[in-house]
């Protein structure tokens, strides 16, 4: 029979077990966001994806860099067609010239894409077979650029490893990346190290800030000697070329001569899978890792 004496009992042990104070200190998502365990957070974010890609047999893998902006050729033409329409049935205005001209950019870009798709198929098929998981394509897990890379590994019918990141307007992932190698990070450095910790090679598109970030990371690091050589294809070279004036950085004397040969340029998938194989070898010739 219940007692006002119980009663009490029993709505205090509830507060007890109730308060955040009681919670296992590894449940306790409060605390773990508090400030002096960044150090923690930091180390979560380092374990966790390196024990999944351990988990799942990953050797080794191939860096794709590029725009989130660049769309596939289908969606950059039905956009344009759509306003080509709209300018048919209702006259151009000067607000509407913009987006036509900014949509045939756009269509322009899209090369850029289907050469992204282009060489993550062709990647995949070379080295990820008979059970093997080496180069296996890595992106930043959005759209653009990261999503071809995802999309041409999954059209291989090969994995492909998505390094998603919080962003102030939330970047979901592509649907290309294999679920049990898609991750998300709060920090970017944390971000940037799982990029470099397995990679075989570097291959960067067009892109904006981000995109230009990671690449002179990744160069410097090889300058440095930070990390170890590894092969840097920089995809467009009249884009690459227009954007940065490499020889004026040696003539100006800011790099040496010898930090042109960290990188190399290229047009086509093709000449990426052949970049890679002077540096690496054919796949008969690379030891590969099975999953």
């Amino acid at each position: 029979m219940s007692t006002p004496e119980s009663s009490e009992r029993a709505a205090r042990l509830r507060e007890i077990v109730g308060s955040p104070t009681y919670r296992l200190a590894f449940e306790d998502i409060a605390l773990l966001n508090e400030e002096d365990l960044r150090p923690l957070r930091l180390q979560l974010e380092l374990l966790k994806p390196e024990r999944a890609l351990r988990k799942e047999g990953i050797g080794s893998t191939v860096v794709v860099f590029g725009s989130a902006r660049v769309q596939d050729a289908r969606a950059a033409r039905t956009h344009l067609d759509d306003l080509e329409a709209a300018a048919r049935e209702s006259g151009t205005t000067p607000a509407l010239e913009q987006a036509l001209e900014r949509a045939r950019h756009r269509l322009r870009q899209s090369h850029h894409y289907e050469q992204a798709r282009r060489f993550a198929q062709l990647v995949s098929r070379r080295f990820q077979h008979e059970g093997r998981c080496d180069f296996v394509v890595v992106t930043g897990g959005g759209p653009g650029i990261m999503e071809a890379a995802n999309r041409g590994a999954h059209e291989a019918g090969a994995r492909s490893i998505g390094l998603n990141i919080t962003l102030p307007h939330e970047q979901a992932p592509n649907p290309y990346v294999s679920p049990e190698l898609a991750f998300r990070f709060h920090y970017f450095a944390l971000r940037k190290m799982h990029f470099l910790m397995h990679a075989k090679g570097l291959v960067a598109f067009p892109g904006g800030f981000g995109t230009l970030d990671e690449l002179f990371e990744v160069l410097t690091l090889i300058q440095t000697g930070k990390v170890p050589r590894i092969p840097v294809v920089l995809v467009g070279r009249a884009f690459w070329q227009r954007l940065i004036d490499f020889d004026h950085l040696v003539h100006e004397g800011y790099i040496a001569a010898a930090d042109l040969g960290l990188f190399e340029f290229a047009d086509e998938p093709e000449e990426i899978i052949a970049a890679l194989e002077r540096f690496h070898g054919s796949p008969a010739e690379v030891s590969l890792s099975p999953c």
